[in-house]
């Protein structure tokens, strides 16, 4: 659009309901705060501007506004009297100016960069205000939007409706749009004289209409406009966003055994042809690269995972896992910090942590990289085409070269060349007879104590 834009998001509630310390806006949805998502959404629709109005002690909002966009503004309202009251904390962004100016709440992570935009289009053809709305299949506690010949008249509360307005099933969903020519006027306009003493947003509908300007309703689809108040309703929207977000990845090809199992973040990025068995958890900043197979049970965070991987079945991959095409990581195999080359084989009960290895490598079952020594991580480097022998420990720092062969049992704290055969255990040694000695020693101490 050439129009400008404001996203003003009203994040001041202090989620007492939650039964919680962190502010309501900072419980995550898909791994992200859910005030994240909404300012995400703000950008997808080409919002110029962000200002984020926040609550007493709002250091923690601060911080996550900060990172999420460097250059959003954030505003406290040092008290808390109504919606109008909230949207005027942020007086000096709404005076710096722009065309629309959305109000919005930052517990609405569903909301869609499409249903912000459709906004914009009701302004950009000239209406002052623009409220959007939902349709109830039972309206009961929600304020009813009241339409006539095309035109919202106001918005009228539950409590305060007739019986012939509570009939209405068109109901406010919170969010709306003020054209930034008259948004000033508008919400200087509204008063407090109401039963709570407080300055409702709401009110600039019978304003606008009053000094006949356009005001206008728009609809959205419910789910969208769902405000989070309670441990439930966070579950719930949880929910919904997982249910969405898979049907996406779904129509983009990605094959879901049991889609309901799979859980992923806002960030997860799993290309076509991918297959995902059930049970399997993407944490925050995962890609899945194409044909990728991913067995049940496994649980990846900060990973990326090459092309025609063969991964799991109870496999995890932790933070800075770079698995190139081909590479097999398998059952009950934990990789953190590592590089894994192509075609590269960790097949079973191993843990990997601060390495690199090389391509065509194969790790034995139980094999383990000592990467700490209780105060420093130190890497360990595998060589392409390595054999390490299964229960073998990899002392950090060592490097095991190209071909090399690690024999099983063997404790390596020294660096091994291209080609040779690393051991480090004790020789074996064949005691005749102490077996059956063994035996008799033990049979005894279990009679005697059986005896007590």
């Amino acid at each position: 659009m050439t129009r400008t834009c404001l996203s003003l998001i009203l994040a001041a509630g202090e989620g007492t309901r939650m039964r919680s310390s962190l502010p309501k806006v900072l419980h995550e949805v898909a791994n992200i705060p859910m005030l994240s998502h909404v300012m995400r959404v703000c950008t997808a629709a080409e919002s110029d501007k962000i200002a984020v109005v926040a609550g007493k002690g709002s250091e923690l909002v601060i911080d996550v506004v900060q990172k999420e966009n460097a250059s959003a503004s954030v505003h406290v309202q040092t008290e808390r009297l109504g919606t109008a009251h909230a949207v005027l904390a942020a007086r000096e962004a709404i005076e710096q100016g722009a065309d629309d100016i959305l109000v919005l709440f930052g517990d609405t992570p569903l909301l869609t960069p499409e249903t912000l935009s459709n906004m914009r289009n009701v302004l950009a053809e000239g209406a002052a205000v623009v409220v959007v709305g939902f349709y109830a299949k039972d309206p009961t506690g929600y304020g009813r939007l009241l339409e006539k010949d095309d035109k919202l008249l106001a918005i009228r509360e539950h409590a305060e409706a007739t019986e012939e307005e509570r009939a209405v099933d068109f109901c406010n969903g919170g969010i709306m749009g003020l054209s930034g020519q008259h948004a000033l006027a508008l919400l200087d306009a509204v008063d407090n004289k109401n039963a709570k003493g407080e300055y409702y947003l709401t009110d600039v509908v019978e304003i606008a209409n009053a000094q006949g300007l356009s005001v206008k309703a728009l609809e959205a689809p419910e789910a969208e406009l769902i405000g989070v108040n309670t441990r439930n309703g966070l579950a719930e929207v949880e929910a919904l966003w997982q249910n969405t977000a898979r049907q996406k990845l779904m129509a983009s090809g990605v094959t879901m055994q049991a889609p309901e199992t799979v859980f992923l973040s806002a960030d997860t990025i799993i290309e076509p042809d991918v297959e995902l068995e059930p049970n399997i958890v993407f944490g925050p900043k995962v890609v899945v690269k194409s044909g990728a197979k991913i067995k049940a049970f496994s649980h990846f965070e900060g990973a990326v995972i090459g092309e025609n991987a063969d991964i799991g079945p109870f496999a995890r991959l932790r933070p800075g896992t770079d698995l190139s095409a081909g590479t097999k990581v398998g059952n009950f195999v934990e990789v953190k910090n590592a590089i894994v080359h192509e075609g590269a084989k960790i097949n079973h009960l191993t843990y990997v942590g601060d390495a690199e290895i090389g391509s065509k490598a194969n790790i034995g079952a139980g094999t383990i990289t000592c990467n700490y020594d209780g105060m420093n991580k130190h890497k360990t480097t595998i060589g392409a085409g390595a054999f390490i022998g299964s229960n073998s420990s990899l002392v950090a720092p060592v490097t095991i070269g190209d071909g090399a062969y690690i024999a099983s049992g063997s404790v390596i704290t020294e660096d091994v060349p291209s080609d040779a055969l690393g051991i480090g255990r004790g020789r074996q040694a064949n005691k005749a007879g102490m077996g059956e000695e063994i035996r008799v020693r033990n049979a005894a101490l279990k009679a005697e104590r059986s005896a007590k």
